[in-house]
């Protein structure tokens, strides 16, 4: 599993890739929670209809700076971010307890 990290977290965050398209697809449907985040990549909006819960989304440039980051209730449809290349995923609350806000720097680590 990798991890990410930004200027404010204390410690790496546990990061699942979702690289295949039909991993993008499922996304977090399915689950009832999740710890750390999820990466989808490529991605450009996501949705949550079929979710159990609410999720912070944040859509990330090529080089993983954070252009926006909304929190999203189960249900609805996100709309797709210009530039946006990358969205990670989390449980609704997580990003800002991790310091990702808009113009942060999203780092990958692989373990």
């Amino acid at each position: 599993m990798a991890m990410l990290t930004t200027p404010g977290t204390s410690a790496p965050v546990p990061l699942e890739v979702a690289a295949s398209a039909r991993a993008r697809r499922r996304g977090l449907l399915g689950r009832d929670r999740i710890d750390g985040a999820l990466l989808l990549s490529p991605a450009g909006a996501v949705h949550t209809l079929g979710m159990r819960f609410a999720i912070d989304v944040a859509y990330l440039d090529r080089t993983f700076r954070v252009l926006a980051v909304r929190t999203m209730k189960p249900g609805r449809m996100g709309r797709p971010r210009p530039r946006s290349r990358h969205i990670l995923e989390a449980e609704a609350g997580a990003m800002e307890r991790w310091g990702v806000r808009r113009g942060a720097q999203i780092t990958v680590h692989d373990r």
